[in-house]
């Protein structure tokens, strides 16, 4: 082993890890990801989503939902490696994001990431990611409600996109529809 790679061993044995994918299909949409801390404890979590997606909208949700479960867990280094290349060069900055149902997505997690101290993005082949893709394989598998949790194996069926939390509050105190009633009432 070379200094250099010592080096990058000890520059990284802090930080988490987090695997993700996202598929749009027959069997639904979902996603699945897994978060590893440093001692190589591994946290898999599974979501069927509730709404219609694109293939590219489940692999942002999937991305999204694991850097949230990382937050959760008060990750402050984190290394996030997924098999969309779309997803990671765009937030690498690389790719212009240019369909509009991305954006948000992008928007949302630029936000995210100002709660880690260091945050990097890693493309990985399919076929290194098969253990998060069982996982949203696994979660199209199960019928759920809405609301419905199964409480071993955490489940959820959000019936939104993740990035509707970043929609934030009129400062003015007046509803979101305040202006438009306003604009029709006095034309």
């Amino acid at each position: 082993m070379t200094l250099f790679e010592e080096e990058v061993e000890d520059e990284d044995k802090d930080k988490w890890i987090m695997w993700f994918d996202g598929a749009s299909n027959a069997l639904g949409h979902r996603v699945g990801a897994v978060l590893v801390s440093p001692d190589e404890q591994y946290i898999p979590f599974m979501t069927r989503l509730g709404f219609q997606c694109t293939n590219n909208i489940a692999e942002y949700e999937a991305c999204t939902h694991g850097i949230q479960v990382a937050i959760d867990f008060k990750v402050k280094l984190l290394k996030v490696y997924g098999d969309s290349a779309l997803v990671i060069h765009q937030l690498k900055g690389e790719w212009e994001t240019r369909d509009h149902k991305l954006v948000p997505y992008q928007a949302y997690i630029r936000k995210l990431i100002e709660f880690f101290d260091d945050i990097s993005f890693h493309y990985i082949p399919r076929e290194e990611n098969q253990m998060v893709d069982a996982f949203a394989t696994l979660a199209s598998m199960f019928q759920l409600s809405p609301h419905g949790d199964l409480p071993y194996i955490e489940f959820r069926c959000p019936g939104k996109p993740a990035h509707c939390c970043l929609i934030e509050e009129e400062k003015d105190g007046k509803p979101w529809y305040f202006d438009i009633k306003r604009y029709i009432e006095d034309k």
